[in-house]
């Protein structure tokens, strides 16, 4: 499974992009917003960091507009994806800009029906958001399922990629089923490397170590 940060703090991103573990980020409108700074400049740094896709989102409503923007956004870097909504007209941009050789994220899913015309669009990538059908009291894990049988029946290319993560369980859950990416907020990310008995059995062997007197150095 492909680990992408859902942030647009560089540092941050440099700092957990140093492990080697950091395959993509995604960035929204309300991470921008959270920035401060011009949304092309943050792109452009964060596709400087990252070699993998770095998903931008449109601002546009209409497709005429997505695809213009989309234009725009493609030409920072050759590792962005245009990230578009699941609507109607968001749909009718994917197709266009795929034709382009522009690779899309179709963002907001909410059913697999809606993951269906995404794939059929020429979507690179489909962000089913897993945490805000979970708030609702909806199976979102069952959504991420589905989308995966479907995807499987058809042999669409388009890649899951699970959002609105909450938690490592999340991540866990989302690479049993088969999601092939996940977007995580820093904090989670973070998560997965940690377990209280790991860091039990670390102390033990540093203590066990440091009574021996040796160096490997």
């Amino acid at each position: 499974m492909q680990l992408f940060l859902d942030t647009a703090d560089a540092a941050v991103l440099r700092e957990l992009a140093a492990t080697g573990l950091v395959d993509g980020v995604t960035t929204n409108p309300s991470l921008i917003m959270k920035s401060g700074r011009p949304m092309l400049e943050v792109i452009a740094e964060i596709c400087g960091i990252v070699e993998g896709p770095v998903s931008a989102e449109v601002a546009a409503v209409d497709a005429r507009a997505m695809i213009a923007e989309g234009e725009r956004l493609a030409a920072v870097a050759p590792n962005v994806v245009v990230k578009v909504p699941l609507t109607p007209e968001g749909l009718a941009a994917t197709g266009e800009l795929a034709r382009l050789g522009i690779a899309v994220n179709v963002t907001l899913c909410f059913s697999a029906a809606q993951a269906l015309l995404a794939a059929k669009a020429g979507a690179a990538y489909v962000s089913p958001f897993i945490g805000r059908l979970d708030d609702l009291g909806e199976d979102g894990m069952g959504l991420i399922a589905e989308i995966r049988a479907i995807y499987d029946n058809y042999d669409f290319d388009t890649e899951i990629l699970a959002a609105s993560v909450r938690s490592a369980d999340h991540v866990r859950r989302a690479a049993i089923i088969g999601a092939d990416c996940a977007t995580l907020p820093p904090a989670i990310f973070r998560e997965l490397f940690k377990h209280p008995l790991t860091e039990k059995g670390l102390q033990r062997f540093l203590a066990d170590w440091a009574s021996t007197g040796q160096s490997i150095l």
